[in-house]
């Protein structure tokens, strides 16, 4: 699968609005059929920062998403609303869903 993480540093008048302004996008992105999933979080250090995890199942999914009307329109809707270009990191590892940290396994 595909591994994305992304940083976005949204302008301070629409932190508050930013889950709003990326809604539409978020929403045709996780009914994608190859979209493992898609998730926005924001920072605790910096209430301007959204970090995005996504997850797609292959290069094939991967290249669907990019071409997608829906990514084409968030290409010219997102951008107004930042600050700086957004950060990423993109990988590829084995598997299809999140694994267990062991190191906090929890124990009734």
């Amino acid at each position: 699968m595909i591994v994305i993480t992304a940083k976005f540093l949204v302008k301070p008048e629409d932190a508050d609005f930013w889950p709003a302004i990326a809604a539409d996008f978020t929403a045709a992105t996780q009914a994608e059929p190859g979209c493992l999933w898609y998730q926005w979080s924001r920072s605790l250090d910096n209430p301007n920062e959204y970090v995005l995890i996504e997850a797609f199942r292959d290069d094939d999914a991967g290249a669907a998403h990019v071409q997608s009307a829906h990514f084409k329109a968030a290409q010219e809707k997102l951008p107004p609303h930042l600050v700086a270009t957004p950060l990423i990191i993109n990988t590829t590892v084995s598997g299809e869903t999140w694994s267990e940290l062991g190191e906090f396994a929890v124990h009734d």
